[in-house]
């Protein structure tokens, strides 16, 4: 497979503000030329002017094949827009080299390669002829392009005068349907309303299947793992992780919020709780029993609090929330374990575990709220948000509840149902 896109150590860095010094006559700079303290000032000064300056990108070393498709994560300031500002030609890179082969489209801001002043009809065939299209190409794709952007009625309206939502989707469905060889987009979910973002969404999919080279920001993280199989993680211009999608995103959420698959606290003087009861630990654990942070969709799921009962006497009732990476709570569970319900309980380490079993979740990242209340009155003693956190992942062998379907699979949940199919002749051939 050819490379479509090869950096080697890109960097790029810009200068925040600038010292500047007084206006002197030439008598004023011969004389100063002779004096040390001054020479001292200057590097001082030139100390001061790098300490003004940011490198937005450093040393970006990677390398993309033809028809990859990879999605940059990370913070807001880590390098991801600059990193396609360099692909695309907008900019240049303060050291290293970027060898791009192949016709680019991009979709870095809204509106990128439009004019203002042109109508929407019109910046169709420009931003075409700024990807090398020949009128006749544009011309074919052209009544596809308009019923995609939802924008036929303000066709011949220049773009001066359409809203943020209107130029994204004229822009994303010109970039999306004219065919560049690879494409780099930045955002596209970021405006636009929840129906067109998933029509993005859709769109890029078949874009990916269809060979073209893609370059994907975004700080949706199911879209992220969803369209890539490769994903690049960048934190203060740095790449600090580079590997399958779901696995870059995995590490990058628990760095991110601090969750993860397991949390102790093995001094429990320091631990969650009070008098009553601490939670010693919280752990996710796959269906062999393994703590682990990557689960396969057809498997159970289990969620084990680990805690000390200080005081006996007390009914308690385990409990954890779970919610989505979208900041939907899909549901909570309470412990409903017969033998331990509504008794009090003694002193000493419990260990209770509620299973979520395969083929539920959906595809996405997870987060974990765990609680633990007395009763007789209800009470919370402890209570800790996003403890933990886990990534289900589809392996797409044709035996979870995604069958053979291979494009978006919508919903928070994606259970696996029992069908039934019933068949008979039909009338028209027993008679």
């Amino acid at each position: 497979m050819s490379c479509a896109i090869r950096a080697e150590g890109l960097g790029k860095r810009y200068q925040i503000g600038q010292l500047q010094s007084g206006h002197t006559t030439l008598r004023d700079g011969l004389l100063a030329l002779c004096r040390a303290p001054l020479r001292a000032a200057r590097r001082r000064a030139a100390a001061a002017q790098r300490d003004n300056e940011i490198w937005a990108l450093n040393n970006a070393t990677f390398e993309i094949k033809a028809g990859d498709v990879v999605g940059l994560i990370g913070r807001n300031g880590a390098g991801k827009s600059t990193l396609l500002k360099i692909l695309s030609r907008i900019t240049e890179p303060t050291c290293g080299r970027a060898e791009v082969n192949g016709r680019v489209g991009s979709l870095l801001e809204v509106g990128t390669g439009f004019h203002a002043e042109l109508t929407g009809r019109e910046n169709i065939f420009l931003y075409g002829a700024i990807l090398g299209m020949h009128k006749g190409e544009i011309a074919r794709k052209f009544d596809e392009i308009v019923e995609f952007s939802q924008i036929g009625k303000f066709l011949d309206t220049p773009v001066k005068h359409y809203s943020s939502g209107m130029h994204m989707r004229l822009a994303f469905s010109v970039a999306a349907h004219l065919d560049p060889e690879i494409l780099l987009v930045d955002e596209v979910l970021a405006v636009g309303d929840s129906r067109f973002q998933r029509k993005c969404l859709n769109k890029m999919e078949d874009v990916a299947h269809g060979g073209r080279t893609i370059i994907f920001v975004s700080h949706n993280i199911s879209a992220i793992t969803r369209i890539c199989q490769r994903a690049i993680s960048l934190e203060e211009g740095r790449i600090i992780d580079d590997g399958v999608a779901h696995e870059v995103a995995s590490r990058y959420m628990t760095r991110g919020l601090g969750t993860r698959a397991l949390r102790e606290w093995s001094d429990l003087r320091h631990a969650p709780g009070g008098d009553v009861c601490r939670l010693a630990a919280v752990r996710v654990r796959d269906h062999a029993g393994t703590v682990t942070d990557t689960i396969d969709i057809r498997e159970a799921v289990g969620i084990e609090i680990e805690y000390e009962v200080l005081e006996d006497g007390h009914i308690l009732r385990p409990d954890f929330h779970l919610w989505n990476d979208d900041g939907i709570r899909l549901f909570a569970a309470l412990d409903q374990d017969q033998e331990w319900r509504r008794r009090r309980r003694p002193a000493g380490r419990f260990v209770s575990t509620g299973w979520i079993p395969g083929n539920f979740l959906a595809e996405g990242h997870f987060f974990a709220d765990v609680n633990i209340c007395v009763l007789d009155p209800e009470i919370s003693l402890v209570r800790e948000s996003s403890v933990v956190s886990f990534q289900v992942v589809d392996s797409m062998e044709g035996d979870s509840s995604r069958g053979d379907f291979g494009g978006h699979f919508a919903g928070v949940v994606r259970p696996k149902l029992h069908w039934t199919t019933d068949y008979s002749l039909a009338e028209s051939m027993v008679s």
